[in-house]
């Protein structure tokens, strides 16, 4: 009885911790800790150029973001469970042109000159990206290979895919319904900030709500305790990575379609800015720790300081420069208040 007992109060006595009002205090401050600092930026944006607050600057602004932002949500997803993917990046590129290669209208747009069906088409990569996926997880996960070499490994193998399938080129005059996603609008705001906005909610909702979204968090938090609690880690690890596999396609769909063509660049240095809006946003990526709401203030804030630093003539190269102090600041930040917390 008195071994029970104690076990009891074991188990009781983190989850009081958790809920003390200091530490409650604490994670909201993790989560808002961007909202200042995004006010001070759209404050700044208006007084260096009027045209930051008009509507099509706004528009503009999220359906840049929008692409990234889908990335961010599958990233993020990944490192709660004290993994990561770098891969994502190609799968962004390739599975959206593998899609458009087999679509295109002929030879003469870059295609292959099969001209399938542009919903088949997108069923083809939906299901290459879960494929990688997959394929990812299960090396990783059940094999035991290093995550950042591996996935290192795949984005290169992926990009180099990429390029060979077209010999560099472009394909072109896709068919609407391919690029729908990231071309079309619905009251005047683009088809994909709306998705990219869903895809935000129900993640949140999902980690918070769902018992494998809150078995996400116990994994990246403790491994073995999680398998001690009945938990398929193994089996929740790999299926995180064939959905955010998934998300970078999706993703990777919004970018064609806004520039309308499939070309072998896309998604060049992508996983930079997506681990600085997900570092930014409070995500740890020791896993086990970061909520959605603080990935998108990540998100927000870097696409509100690209689109200030265009308005402003500032050349373009400086912008990754600046992407790398955030981040840096954002580390910064994150070790004080893990300071704080512990």
């Amino acid at each position: 009885m008195a071994e029970t007992a104690a076990n009891e109060a074991r188990g009781i006595r983190p989850q009081l911790q958790a809920w003390a009002p200091g530490r409650v205090l604490l994670n909201w401050f993790r989560e808002l800790t961007l909202i200042p600092v995004i006010v001070l930026l759209m404050i700044l944006g208006w007084v260096l150029n009027p045209v930051f607050f008009t509507g099509n600057n706004l528009v503009d602004v999220g359906q840049r973001a929008a692409a990234s932002g889908v990335v961010v949500v599958a990233e993020t997803l990944i490192l709660l469970t004290g993994r990561f993917d770098l891969s994502l990046q190609g799968t962004y590129g390739l599975a959206p042109l593998l899609g458009a290669w087999l679509v295109a209208p002929g030879h003469q747009n870059g295609g292959l000159g099969t001209e399938w069906n542009p919903f088949v088409g997108l069923a083809v990569v939906l299901l290459a990206a879960a494929a990688i996926g997959a394929f990812n997880g299960v090396l990783v996960i059940k094999a035991g290979f290093n995550a950042f070499i591996f996935t290192l490994a795949m984005m290169i193998l992926l990009s180099g895919l990429q390029v060979g399938l077209v010999g560099g080129h472009t394909i072109s005059h896709l068919p609407h319904a391919y690029l729908y996603i990231g071309s079309d609008s619905w009251l005047n705001v683009p088809v994909a900030v709306w998705v990219t906005g869903a895809v935000f909610l129900v993640a949140g909702l999902f980690l918070a709500y769902h018992r494998v979204g809150r078995s996400i968090y116990a994994i990246g938090g403790n491994v073995e305790a999680a398998r001690a609690a009945g938990i398929k880690v193994d089996r929740v690890r790999i299926a995180v990575f064939t959905v955010g596999s998934v998300l970078a396609a999706v993703g990777g769909l919004m970018e064609t379609g806004q520039v309308t063509v499939a070309t072998s660049g896309q998604g060049s240095n992508l996983i930079f800015g997506v681990f600085a809006a997900a570092v930014i946003g409070g995500v740890s990526l020791d896993g086990g720790r970061g909520r959605m709401l603080g990935a998108l203030t990540g998100v927000i804030l870097l696409a509100l300081v690209t689109n200030i630093l265009v308005l402003t003539n500032i050349p373009s190269y400086w912008i990754s420069a600046v992407d790398g102090v955030i981040i840096l600041v954002a580390l910064a930040i994150a070790r004080l208040i893990g300071r704080a917390s512990g």
